[in-house]
Order: structure tokens, then sequence, then C-alpha cells
């Protein structure tokens, strides 16, 4: 059974982004971090105080990661970087494995042993292009391939599962994982959503699945990018509940504050209908709402 539920949403800090993604939350600073790629910066937040830091960067952040080294690991258009928080300054770590004028990365995690996995899109959208890297101490790793846009990276509760959406295609892969070498096999469709009809109205649309996070019963939290709403998905991959939002287009969920039950969801305002953008004032925004269940703490990149 399904339940559709609406939500108590708060704004958690504005201006708005153009392209809001990748939030996690630090425990150690109580923060939470995210990428807006298209304004190429990178956000910190302190919920209790208030205070807003953001970093300009050069070219598009599409997801961070808290390095247990200290600062942030970055994957770029022009690569991976760590990224300095108290100087902003960069350093590189691997070259992109792909030509960036047509190719950049997208979404990305790391894995319970600190290795980073992130995903590209494919820009020209015209054929399955993409692939998905791992990143550790060998440097990069093509691990699989045949998608446009990777997005909805998580892992079971049980660490034997990875998921992988194709936003475009409206899937949600599922591999089987081996955390001792990284190695994936079996990739199957996970969860099939209906595409949008020719002349089907937004409002009659769920979306596409875009940046994803499991919580502490495995379940599977998806935002649906044009969809205005949340799913939550069993391991089964049936939805179970629905949260509508206000925004037409969340991008990402991630757990945070005390006890990991505030849910923040970034969002996207880019490219969006003027008439669209004056109906829903939150769009771009980060939202926050409180869940029953709690999710899971963010994993550290150990390089």
């Amino acid at each position: 059974m399904t339940i559709a539920l609406e939500p108590q949403v708060i704004r958690a800090v504005s201006p708005p982004c153009l392209l809001g993604e990748s939030p996690f939350w630090h425990p150690a600073e109580a923060c939470l971090y995210w990428c807006d790629i298209a304004a190429r910066r990178v956000y910190r937040l302190d919920p209790v105080s208030g205070e807003l830091r953001h970093w300009q960067l050069p070219s598009e952040p599409a997801c961070c990661a808290p390095m247990l080294s200290g600062g942030l690991l970055l994957a770029m258009r022009d690569g991976l970087w760590q990224l300095d928080l108290d100087t902003g300054e960069r350093q590189l770590l691997a070259d992109p494995p792909y030509d960036p004028a047509l190719e950049r990365f997208n979404d990305g995690k790391c894995d319970a042993l600190g290795r980073l996995w992130a995903g590209t899109i494919y820009e020209p959208r015209d054929r399955p292009a993409a692939a998905l890297y791992r990143y550790d101490q060998g440097g990069l790793t093509r691990c699989a391939g045949q998608i446009t846009t990777s997005n909805g990276l998580a892992w079971s509760l049980d660490g034997r599962t990875i998921y992988w959406a194709d936003t475009r295609a409206h899937v949600i892969h599922a591999m089987d994982y081996d955390v001792s070498d990284g190695s994936l096999s079996n990739q199957r469709p996970w969860r099939q959503f209906a595409p949008r009809a020719a002349g089907q109205a937004l409002a009659d649309y769920a979306g596409r699945p875009d940046g994803a996070a499991v919580d502490s019963e495995g379940c599977y939290w998806v935002a649906m990018y044009e969809g205005a709403q949340l799913q939550r998905l069993t391991p089964r991959g049936d939805t179970i509940e629905v949260l509508h939002l206000p925004v037409q287009c969340p991008t990402m969920p991630c757990f945070g504050g005390p006890g990991l039950r505030t849910l923040y969801i970034t969002t996207a305002s880019q490219h969006r209908p003027t008439d669209e953008l004056a109906a829903q004032p939150l769009a771009g925004c980060v939202l926050a709402l409180e869940v029953a269940v709690p999710g899971l703490p963010v994993n550290f990149c150990s390089l």
C-alpha cells in the first residue's frame, strides 16, 4: 500500500540554487554541505547559528564527500579534487576519464570502505554513453556503463547491493556489490517509472529518478525530478510512501540533524518556466522536514 503524505516542509536556507545537488550531513561539524552545480559553488550551513558559507569554484562541482584527511572530495567536470575549506585551494587527485566537452561527473558517494563512486552525465543525451567509476588507491576504474544520466547512487542496508539510476531512462538499476574488492555484477532493472507522455501535464507526471538516500530500515528515498515529490521504496522496489513537495524539481535527499531524523532535500530552479517559479517560491532552495525513520551516517573518503 502506498501512503501519500503532505509533510510540513520548511526552507532550510536561502537564496535558492540553480541546480542544488549532493547534500550530506557532517557529523563532527553538525553542518549540512551541498553543491550548486550550475553556479559552481559548494555550500555549508550551520542550522543552529544560521551561518552560511560558500566556496566559488572554476568548474562544476557535481558531488562532494567529506575526507578523513580533511576538507572535501569534489567530483568536478575537470576531475577529482580535494578542497581545502580553510584556504579554498584545490589539489588535483585524478584527471577526468572522459572528454569534458561532452561529459562531466554527476551523482556520487563514498562506500563503507571510503572509496568514491561517481557516475557521469553524457550531455548530448543522444546515446547511453555515461559510466560509473570507482576511485580508490589504484585511481579511477570504469565499473559500469550504458546509461545517459547517472544518479541515485546508494547501497542496500546489508551492503550487498548498489543502486544506480538513469534519470533519462526513468529506471533505477541494482547490481550485486562486493565491498571487499569493489566489484559489481548482475546489473538489472530494479524499478522502472513511467516516462512522461507527449503532451502530458506535469500535474499528472510522477517525475524521473534523481538523487537518493537509504534510511535505517533499508528503504530507498528518491527525488523525482519534475514530479514534485519524493518516493520511499522498499528493498523490493515497491513505493510505500509518496511525499508531495512545494517545488517541481527536487534533486536529492539526505538525512541529518539530531538523530539523523531531518530529511534535507536539494532542489533546482534553472531552466524552469517563469510562471512555475512565480508559483513556487521555494524552487532551488534546500528544504527540510522531520521523518519518523532516521537515516544512515555519511561515509568519509579514506584516501
